[in-house]
């Protein structure tokens, strides 16, 4: 009973403040947002992802004879199998935690955007878990993609008629 007639307490306390008093304790009791903190890290750890994408194209260009164009699609797929079995292991999430949006961007993000929604809906089977659901997280950067690559084109194309891009 006690705990009870406590709990009725706070929430007669709760009903009775108003907004700008909630908002006031609330504010008190929120963690601190460390933006530069967190803009540092996503810089640090993006960089380091590229960097590693370097030095996978500069190993496939002095290995095997490529030229810096040819290196460029096996170092993307690379990366991309990379990202998938680090998600696939669960580390890549524990990077992400940590850095953020720096994982986010590159298109190691985009791989594992799509491969652990895959990870999530197999047990629904191929066709309507992982084929139906894959794409949910992923579909929203394929479309804005589509869509700036269109405009970009389109102000390209106009531009490029003009004579303003092609001296």
């Amino acid at each position: 009973m006690p705990a009870n007639t406590k709990s009725r307490g706070v929430q007669s306390r709760l009903d009775s403040l108003t907004h700008e008093e909630y908002k006031s304790i609330a504010q008190k009791h929120e963690p601190s947002r460390t933006t530069f903190k967190n803009c540092v890290l996503a810089f640090l750890v993006g960089g380091l992802i590229c960097e590693i994408g370097q030095l996978i194209q500069a190993a496939l260009m002095s290995w095997f004879d490529m030229t810096e164009k040819q290196a460029a699609s096996p170092t993307v797929a690379l990366l991309i199998i990379i990202s998938i079995i680090l998600t696939s292991m669960g580390l890549y999430d524990k990077i992400a935690q940590y850095a953020g949006a720096g994982t986010a961007v590159p298109v190691t993000g985009f791989a594992n955007s799509m491969c652990s929604a895959a990870l999530e809906h197999k047990a629904e089977g191929f066709v309507l878990g992982v084929g139906a659901n894959m794409f949910k997280l992923a579909g929203s950067v394929i479309v804005f993609g589509v869509v700036a690559a269109f405009f970009v084109g389109l102000i390209y194309a106009i531009f490029g008629l003009q004579g303003v891009l092609h001296p």
